[in-house]
């Protein structure tokens, strides 16, 4: 099971304010029922104001997350700092690169997530997406389990997948799909163009709505009896396979 590390956190209603207002990286906000008061009023601007992540949730969830004086606040920071994928696409196409631009829908467990973005960096991917919700956060662990990658690794946090996802193909990449559903083996898949690559989460796969958009659904062969591989096991197969027809034809 996860734990929380009290450096991931921030506590107290003032605490939480400053930190929006320096511009600090911050996951999601935990804000306790009930509580009105002119200073929680402030927060919730702020909150708004830079449309970060929050839930409302009872006092005993916040007591078993921290026994410190939170005053009915507690925000998950994260220890990098997100980029947008608008501002990024174009400096990789202006490099001469074909870029390699990895989605991940909902993937929920960080250790999987750290391992992801451990093989995304080793295999050449340019930036990982993630949705602002749903998602495992950018905690320490996942930094350690990602044995540092995400700190080189750009991750761009994004409130709508189908808003990004038409947005890359505008802008010349590929859509692919890693699915059971898919028609192609990987192998048989052209991996030397501009390209984002899908994968779904743990239960539940890729989203309907995204595999409708993708331009090519792949399918790993398989020959077992297990139906389904692990996600991080799965992405690593997919982005070696890319891997190696790009250094084939180099």
């Amino acid at each position: 099971m996860h734990t929380t590390n009290n450096k991931d956190l921030i506590f107290g209603t003032r605490a939480v304010i400053e930190a929006l207002r320096a511009g600090k990286e911050i996951n999601k906000i935990l804000l306790q029922k009930g509580i009105e008061n002119s200073l929680f009023t402030e927060l919730k601007k702020e909150i708004k104001a830079n449309n970060v992540s929050f839930q409302f949730v009872p006092a005993e969830k916040l007591n078993s997350i921290s026994r410190k004086n939170h005053q009915g606040v507690i925000a998950y920071i994260s220890p990098v700092n997100y980029h947008k994928i608008e501002n990024l696409l174009p400096g990789l196409f202006e490099q001469g690169l074909q870029p390699v631009i990895l989605i991940l829908d909902r993937i929920t467990d960080v250790r999987n997530f750290g391992a992801i973005c451990r093989t995304a960096q080793c295999m050449g991917v340019n930036a990982v997406v993630i949705p602002s919700r749903g998602s495992a956060l950018v905690t320490a662990d996942a930094v350690k389990t990602s044995a540092g990658a995400l700190h080189t690794l750009p991750v761009c946090r994004e409130d709508n997948l189908k808003n990004t996802i038409t947005y890359l193909k505008e802008s010349g990449l590929t859509i692919i799909a890693c699915t059971e559903k898919g028609v192609k083996n990987i192998a048989d898949v052209d991996f030397n163009i501009p390209l984002a690559i899908i994968m779904g989460s743990e239960d539940e796969g890729i989203s309907a709505e995204y595999l409708k958009m993708a331009d090519q659904k792949a399918k790993i062969p398989m020959h077992g009896n297990i139906a389904s591989l692990n996600v991080s096991v799965a992405c690593g197969m997919i982005l070696y396979e890319m891997q190696r027809q790009r250094m084939t034809k180099s």
